[in-house]
């Protein structure tokens, strides 16, 4: 359960410049649509003169009002730009200062409801359920005007729902979207698939995938990965092969799309994943499932495919928080992606992990898969480099072609 905890938790931090892309991809109340900071400490640190923003920042408690800051800002009779007010609301948010942010967001929703947009409508949404509760965010949605029931607010309460894992209120909402002839976005379609895969209903994500495509919504880069990790994640390999054929037919050749794909050929082929029968969906000892196992790995393949290192580090440094006893899979899956980055040293790092763990032997035939698996998709100088480095580790490699 701590593991499906930090996984749901981590999912839902896509953000930055992948928010173009998707902006859900979890079941849990973390920041919606934006990214998580990793320096909030220092954003409030940095706060030091006397301007709004540090004015908000210095209340360092939640039960002093930000409200009662704005006030006094207007009654000195200084400027208060609604620019400003969403930036400040994005850094509380980043901060994890939800009560704050909530009151910065209430204050502009109300104060310039004419220039006010459907994604402070939809910000306020999930505020509140993170404040005040799920109950509190829908009597929030049911009172707004039909004109701002849109595609965003629609998809706030959805968010908020999919975080919760409450699947029949999901469910019910998703239908009266169509019923209603909302328009049905790429990140409403995730939002189903993210909270199908949180649920454990693998089998209910293609069938998002293909009610996408009759409707022709564009499948993104978050919708491909939620896909292959179902399957990946019921041992449908042969499937996962199908996926890929589709993604070089029929997405651009951006960098993103190119590393993606061959991340997970090398995933299949160095993870030594194969179909498998009934039953392909294994309890461990300790309680987390296979298919969360490899729910991690492609989270792990999807930040390697965006390039973002931060979101690496945060997940792998979630897995090995877990004590779970991860596999020689596990292990293979994170230097993959920290060697398609070209990051050498902290591809020496967890080889020297690995090598030290106690729960799972070094495995030089899993290495040995690696460096073939990067051969066969044309990156010899990657391999070469991997190579280099588990000699200098004094890691035995075994020729298995003898």
């Amino acid at each position: 359960m701590a593991a499906r905890s930090i996984f749901v938790t981590l999912t839902r931090k896509a953000g930055g410049r992948e928010r173009s892309l998707f902006r859900s991809f979890s079941s849990t109340t973390e920041v919606v649509y934006e990214d998580s900071s990793s320096n909030s400490g220092e954003e409030e640190k940095g706060e030091t003169g006397d301007d709004l923003k540090s004015r908000i920042f210095s209340l360092r408690v939640p039960k002093r009002s930000a409200t009662n800051v704005l006030q006094k800002w207007v009654t000195e009779g200084r400027q208060l730009s609604i620019s400003d007010l969403r930036h400040i609301s994005k850094q509380l948010r980043n901060s994890r200062r939800f009560k704050h942010a909530l009151e910065i967001s209430e204050w502009l929703v109300y104060h310039n409801q004419d220039e006010a947009l459907d994604s402070d409508y939809a910000t306020r949404i999930d505020l509140m359920t993170k404040v005040f509760g799920i109950d509190s965010a829908e009597r929030y949605f049911e009172g707004l005007p039909t004109t701002v029931k849109t595609t965003e607010t629609y998809t706030a309460l959805l968010h908020s729902y999919a975080s919760l894992r409450l699947t029949d209120k999901a469910e019910d909402l998703f239908e009266r979207m169509k019923e209603a002839n909302i328009s049905l976005s790429t990140i409403t379609y995730n939002e189903m698939m993210t909270l199908y895969m949180s649920v454990g209903q693998l089998e209910k994500v293609p069938l998002i995938v293909e009610e996408m495509k009759l409707q022709k919504v564009a499948p993104d880069l978050f919708t491909y990965n939620l896909w292959v990790s179902s399957c990946a994640a019921a041992l449908n390999i042969d499937e996962v092969r199908r996926i890929l054929d589709e993604i070089s037919l029929g997405c651009d050749s951006g960098e993103h799309w190119l590393r993606y794909r061959n991340l997970v050929k090398i995933y299949i082929t160095s993870g030594n994943l194969v179909n498998s029968g009934s039953n392909s969906v294994v309890e461990s000892e300790k309680g987390i499932t296979q298919r969360e196992w490899i729910s991690y790995d492609f989270l792990i393949i999807l930040y390697g495919a965006l390039g973002n290192k931060d979101k690496l580090d945060q997940i792998w440094k979630s897995l090995r928080m877990t004590n779970q006893k991860m596999t020689s899979r596990n292990y293979v899956c994170i230097l993959s992606s920290y060697l398609m980055l070209g990051h050498m040293k902290e591809v020496g790092e967890i080889i020297d992990q690995w090598k030290q763990s106690a729960a799972t032997d070094f495995d030089s035939s899993s290495c040995n898969r690696l460096l073939k698996a990067y051969s066969e998709v044309e990156l010899e100088e990657r391999a070469a480099a991997f190579q280099l480095l588990l000699i200098q580790k004094g890691c035995d490699l075994i020729d298995e072609s003898q």
